[in-house]
């Protein structure tokens, strides 16, 4: 907990295009917040962000910035596999840390900052700007109040038909990202909807992949730029079965490449015993929906449309992420949630290997 009206002091590593975001969406607040200094790999890009965004320090290395005293917290939007180092050099040097999806590029990594938190008195927030949007917010109150009744089905997903980032890229390569789009893209739509069906307890994953594009040089997006000489050992498309301990059941898919009709939308449907939800994405957000019911033995739609005077997910995850900082208050989307959606990815790539069902131990 921060006292009275102090700033929280922050630092970035990783000015690509996600570090960039988070600077607009942070500087929307300078009564509350200061981005000091930013980092990346390629210096000048470094250089070019500080000067884009008028930030005072530029830090030759991830290492000096975490090291610079006068920061509270450091925003991590780098590769996935720099996210569980970096995390936990910034935990032990005293930071509270906003950490870009997935948390880790696998579970035991998650776990090892979890249990470096624990010996301190830091936030590890996860950058899951889905919960934010108004429409998820509005959905998850009235499933909390009741008016579904039992969510006892959801499916979600994020299908993009011709979308594969970077190819021969990290973002391709299983040892530097992980997995392909169930752990970029998928771990959006599970948290998400793990969040809005109430945090229930998964327990086992049937899980299937398949990698028809990449391989052949196909299905390519305009996100990064392709090193033909590079590696694509992950997959285009992923699905999911995720049974919960209450009985409910999620239905996953991932996409970044697929001869269907889909284009950048992410999509999610509740299934509850006294209604039903289906919610409208474009791009990362999500603008609106129906409620689905019966009244007087016929069916009734409810639309619902995100307000216009809505400042967007991004925006109030920043503004979350300070009050969290400044109370002492545990987040939304905190590194538990962030672990929870890694053991379930772990598990899904298991699943595909293997072809059987996995039961699932989060270990918590």
């Amino acid at each position: 907990m921060m006292e009275g009206n102090q700033k929280v002091r922050i630092g970035l590593i990783g000015t690509g295009n996600i570090g960039r975001i988070h600077i607009e969406n942070f500087q929307k607040y300078p009564e509350d917040c200061e981005i000091v200094a930013v980092t990346n790999t390629t210096l000048s890009k470094a250089e070019a962000c500080a000067d884009d965004y008028s930030i005072p320090f530029i830090e030759r290395s991830a290492d000096d910035l975490i090291a610079r005293s006068d920061l509270d917290a450091v925003i991590i939007a780098v590769p996935n596999q720099f996210h569980t180092p970096l995390a936990i050099q910034a935990l032990k040097a005293g930071k509270h840390v906003l950490l870009e999806k997935p948390m880790a590029l696998n579970k035991e990594d998650a776990r090892e900052i979890l249990s470096v938190q624990d010996t301190t008195d830091k936030i590890v927030m996860m950058a899951q700007q889905m919960r934010f949007e108004w429409a998820a917010g509005h959905v998850r109150e009235q499933v909390e109040k009741g008016e579904l009744g039992r969510i006892y089905m959801a499916k979600t997903g994020w299908c993009r038909r011709k979308g594969i980032p970077g190819w021969g890229t990290w973002f391709t390569e299983r040892e530097k990202s992980g997995g392909g789009p169930l752990i970029d893209i998928g771990v959006h739509m599970l948290d998400l909807a793990l969040f809005i069906m109430g945090n229930p307890k998964p327990v086992s994953v049937f899980g299937s992949t398949y990698s028809e594009f990449g391989p052949k040089q196909k299905g390519i997006g305009t996100w990064g730029s392709p090193d033909w000489d590079g590696i694509y050992d992950v997959e285009d498309i992923a699905t999911a079965m995720i049974k919960m301990e209450d009985g409910a059941t999620l239905l996953l898919e991932a996409s970044w490449a697929a001869h269907m009709d889909c284009d950048e939308e992410p999509h999610l449907s509740l299934y509850g015993s006294e209604g039903g939800v289906v919610l409208k994405g474009v791009d990362e957000r999500f603008v609106g929906g129906k409620f689905l019911t019966e009244q007087f033995d016929r069916v009734v739609d409810l639309e619902f449309e995100e307000p216009k005077e809505f400042e967007g997910g991004r925006t109030l995850l920043a503004r979350h992420f300070l009050d969290c900082i400044k109370e002492g208050r545990t987040p939304i989307a905190s590194a538990i949630d962030g672990y929870k959606s890694q053991v379930v990815l772990d598990a899904i790539y298991e699943s595909a290997r293997s072809g059987n069902e996995v039961k699932l131990d989060m270990g918590i």
